[in-house]
C-alpha cells in the first residue's frame, strides 16, 4: 500500500517530512513497496519470458533426428535399431513419422556433418550474442525499457513467422540468427523494468516472476509438440509466434515506462505522471514535488554506448562485470546445453524435456520465497559447484548405473537454473540504474556465449559423453569461482548513478577500515 502522506507537505501543513536522500527512497515513499498496480504490471512485463523460453528451446523438437525403423526383411541381418542409417541402403529403412516433422528428415540431413545439423541452433545463439551487443545500451539510452521490450518481442515474433517459409537449412539458419538477434534483450528488459517498478523489499520476488514465466514457456513446449505430434515442424513456430504479436500490442498500451529511468534521463514530467498513475491504481493519492529531491544526472551518458564505456573505464565496475560475465559463461553452457543434449540419453525425449522444464519450477520457487534470505555470493558459488559435480558424475556413474544418469542430469540442470536466476538478480543489485540494463545485458550475453558452444559439444557427446557432460561440469565449476571477489548485496539499497555507487563503496571501505583499526566486532 502506498504511503498516504505526501512526499513533500504543502506550505500550510505544519508537519514536515524528512527529505528523501535518494531517488530510490523518494519513489518508495511515493508509491510504497508494492501494490496491485505494480503487481499486474510485473506480471504482464514478465510474461515476455514465456515467448523467450519457447524460442530458445524449440529446436529441441524441430531440429531433432526422428526415430526410424527397418522396412525390408532381406536386410534384417544388418538393419537394426543400432545400425548407422548412413551405411544402409535408402530403401531398407524409413522414418517412424512423416518427413516434415523435423528439418533433419524433411531436408535429408541425417548423414550431414554435426556442424551442419547444429548450425541452426548455433546461429540462434550467435544471433543472441550479436543482438545483445548491438542492442544492449538502447534500453539505458534512447528507447527505454518498455520500447526496447516491444521492439525485441516484435522482431522475434516476425522472424519466427518468416521461418515457416524456409526452404533449406541455410535460409532456416539465417532466420534463426535474426530470431536470436531480436530475442537477445527480452529477458533483460523484462527483468529490469519489472524490478524498477517496485521497492527494494520486493525486487527479488518480482524478478522471480520472470523466472516462473520462463519455466512456463519451457514447460509448454513438450505439450505443444505432443499435441502437434506428426505435424510439420513449421506448425510449432506458428504456435509460439502468433500469440507473441498480440502480447506486443498489450505491452505497448498497458505497461508504464520505468519512472527511475525517466528521472535519470531528465524526463521528470513523464516520471511524475507515471508515478501518479501507479498511485491512483493503488488507490492512493499522490501529492508531490521532486523539485527539491537530489537527482544526479550523468553527464557522460551522452551517446549510445557511453554506458559500456563507463563500465569498462571504472575499475570497480569492470571487476564486477568481468566476474559476473565469466560466471555467466559457464552457467550458460550448462543451462542451454543440457536440454539440447537430452536426445543423447536413453530416455523418452518428451518426458526428459518435461522433467527438465519442471525442474525449473522448484528453482523459481526457491528464489521467490528465499531470495531475501540467500546470500548472493555464497549461493551462486554453491550452485555452480554442485552443478559441475553432478554433470561430471552423470558421465562416470552413467556408465555403471544408467538409471541414475537422468537423475544426476536433473540435479545438475536444477543447480544451473538456480545459478542462472541468481546471477541475474545479483547483477541487478551490483550496478546503478544508469548502467543497469547494459550491465545485465552483458551478463546475459556471457550466458548466451556459453550457449554458442553447446550445440558443438552436444554433437561431439553423441559418441563420447565426456566431451559434453564432462566439459559442462568442468567449465561451470571453474567459472563460478570469480564471484568470491564480489561484494555481498543482499538487503542493500540500489543506487541510481555511478557517483552514488562509488560513494557507497567508499563509505563501506571506510567503515571496514575503522572497525579493523579499533578491533570492534
Amino acid at each position: 500500500m502506498a504511503d498516504p502522506t505526501p512526499l513533500l507537505s504543502h506550505y500550510d501543513q505544519p508537519v514536515e517530512r524528512k527529505q528523501p536522500r535518494s531517488l530510490d527512497e523518494a519513489i518508495e515513499r511515493c508509491i510504497g513497496d508494492f501494490g496491485w498496480s505494480q503487481f499486474l504490471q510485473a506480471i504482464l512485463v514478465s510474461f515476455a519470458w514465456v515467448f523467450d523460453a519457447q524460442q530458445t528451446f524449440i529446436s529441441v523438437f524441430t531440429d531433432a533426428e526422428p526415430s526410424w525403423h527397418c522396412t525390408q526383411v532381406v536386410h534384417e541381418s544388418v538393419c537394426n535399431s543400432f545400425s548407422n542409417i548412413c551405411l544402409l541402403p535408402k530403401n531398407s529403412w524409413s522414418w517412424d513419422w512423416p518427413a516434415h516433422t523435423s528439418i533433419i528428415s524433411e531436408w535429408g540431413l541425417e548423414c550431414s556433418s554435426s556442424i551442419v545439423r547444429g548450425l541452426p541452433a548455433s546461429s540462434f545463439f550467435m544471433g543472441c550474442l550479436t543482438g545483445g551487443l548491438a542492442l544492449a545500451t538502447l534500453a539505458d539510452s534512447t528507447l527505454g525499457r518498455k520500447n526496447m521490450l516491444v521492439f525485441s518481442c516484435l522482431m522475434m515474433s516476425l522472424s519466427s513467422i518468416f521461418t515457416v517459409f524456409s526452404s533449406n537449412i541455410w535460409i532456416y539458419s539465417a532466420l534463426r540468427f535474426i530470431n536470436g538477434f531480436g530475442r537477445a534483450t527480452i529477458g533483460t528488459c523484462a527483468l529490469v523494468l519489472s524490478t524498477e517498478l517496485v521497492g527494494k523489499r520486493w525486487r527479488g520476488q518480482v524478478g522471480a516472476i520472470g523466472f516462473f514465466c520462463f519455466t512456463l514457456g519451457f514447460l509448454s513446449l513438450p505439450l505443444i509438440a505432443f499435441i502437434n505430434k506428426g505435424s510439420s515442424w513449421r506448425t510449432l513456430y506458428l504456435w509460439i509466434s502468433v500469440p507473441s504479436i498480440f502480447y506486443c500490442i498489450l505491452v505497448r498500451f498497458l505497461v508504464h515506462e520505468s519512472p527511475r529511468w525517466l528521472f535519470v534521463r531528465g524526463r521528470k514530467e513523464e516520471a511524475v505522471s507515471t508515478l501518479k498513475s501507479m498511485a491512483q491504481a493503488n488507490q492512493s493519492v499522490l501529492t508531490m514535488s521532486f523539485s527539491n529531491v537530489l537527482i544526479e544526472q550523468e553527464s557522460w551518458n551522452a551517446d549510445l554506448y557511453s554506458s559500456i564505456k563507463i563500465l569498462l573505464n571504472k575499475r570497480w565496475a569492470f571487476r564486477r562485470l568481468a566476474a559476473v560475465m565469466l560466471s555467466g559463461f559457464g552457467i550458460g553452457m550448462v543451462y542451454y546445453g543440457m536440454p539440447l543434449s537430452l536426445g543423447n540419453l536413453s530416455f523418452n525425449l518428451y518426458l526428459s524435456v518435461t522433467f527438465n522444464a519442471l525442474s525449473e519450477l522448484p528453482a523459481s520457487l526457491i528464489i521467490f520465497f528465499l531470495v531475501g534470505k540467500l546470500n548472493r555470493k555464497g549461493s551462486l558459488l554453491g550452485f555452480t559447484i554442485l552443478s559441475g559435480i553432478c554433470s561430471v558424475l552423470c558421465v562416470v556413474i552413467g556408465k555403471v548405473w544408467p538409471v541414475f544418469q537422468i537423475g544426476l542430469e536433473l540435479v545438475s540442470f536444477f543447480s544451473a537454473c538456480q545459478a542462472f536466476n541468481m546471477v541475474l538478480i545479483y547483477t541487478i543489485e551490483l550496478f546503478p540504474t544508469c548502467v543497469r540494463n547494459s550491465a545485465i545485458s552483458m551478463a546475459r550475453q556471457a550466458l548466451v556465449f556459453g550457449g554458442v558452444f553447446s550445440p558443438v559439444l552436444v554433437a561431439a557427446g553423441r559418441k563420447n559423453e565426456l566431451l559434453s557432460y564432462g566439459v559442462f561440469g568442468l567449465v561451470i565449476g571453474v567459472c563460478g569461482l570469480p564471484v568470491l571477489g564480489l561484494p555481498e548485496t543482499r538487503g542493500g539499497t540500489i543506487c541510481d548513478t555511478m557517483d552514488e555507487e562509488e560513494h557507497k563503496e567508499k563509505a563501506k571501505a571506510a567503515a571496514t577500515a575503522m572497525l579493523a583499526k579499533t578491533g570492534s566486532p
